[in-house]
C-alpha cells in the first residue's frame, strides 16, 4: 500500500509523514522575507489629518493674535475643537498601525502601563486645555 518511491523516507501518499524527519534543511543562500507589507501610515491617511490640524490651528490662532471682533471667541473655540479632533484622529490612525505613546507598553504585550507616565500625560493635556480655554475666555 506504500507507493512512496525508494529512498524517500517519511513520504506517504497523502504527503510527508510528520512523525519521521521533522528537521528542516536551510540553504545558506535563501533569505526569509515577510510577505505582508509593513504596517505604516500612508499619505492618504495623513493628508486629511494634517489638513484639519492646520485649518484648526489657524482658526484658533488668528482671532487670538488679531482680535477680530465679537465673533473671535467663537471662531477660536471652533478652531480648538477642529484641532482636537485632528489630534484624536491622528492618535487613532497611529494606534491602528501599531504605534504607541512613548513610555507606554506595546499593544498586546500584556504589560501594564506605568501610572506615573499616565499621570504625566493627563496633567499635560489638562494644562494645555485649561490654558487654551482661559486664553479664549479672555477675548471677551
Amino acid at each position: 500500500m506504500d507507493d512512496a518511491p525508494v529512498g524517500t523516507p517519511g513520504l506517504t501518499p497523502d504527503g510527508p509523514d510528520d512523525a519521521v524527519g521533522t528537521a528542516v534543511e536551510v540553504d545558506a543562500d535563501e533569505v526569509e522575507v515577510e510577505l505582508r507589507p509593513q504596517r505604516r501610515l500612508r499619505i492618504w491617511q495623513l493628508a486629511p489629518i494634517v489638513g484639519l490640524a492646520a485649518v484648526g490651528s489657524l482658526m484658533f490662532a488668528f482671532p487670538l493674535a488679531f482680535g477680530s471682533g465679537d465673533g473671535g471667541a467663537v471662531v477660536a473655540m471652533l478652531g480648538l475643537l477642529i484641532s482636537s479632533c485632528a489630534a484624536g484622529w491622528g492618535v487613532m490612525a497611529a494606534r491602528k498601525v501599531g504605534h504607541t505613546w512613548p513610555g507606554l507598553p506595546a499593544r498586546g504585550s500584556g504589560e501594564r502601563p506605568d501610572w506615573r507616565v499616565l499621570a504625566l500625560y493627563v496633567a499635560t493635556i489638562g494644562a494645555l486645555v485649561a490654558l487654551a480655554v482661559w486664553r479664549v475666555a479672555r477675548l471677551r
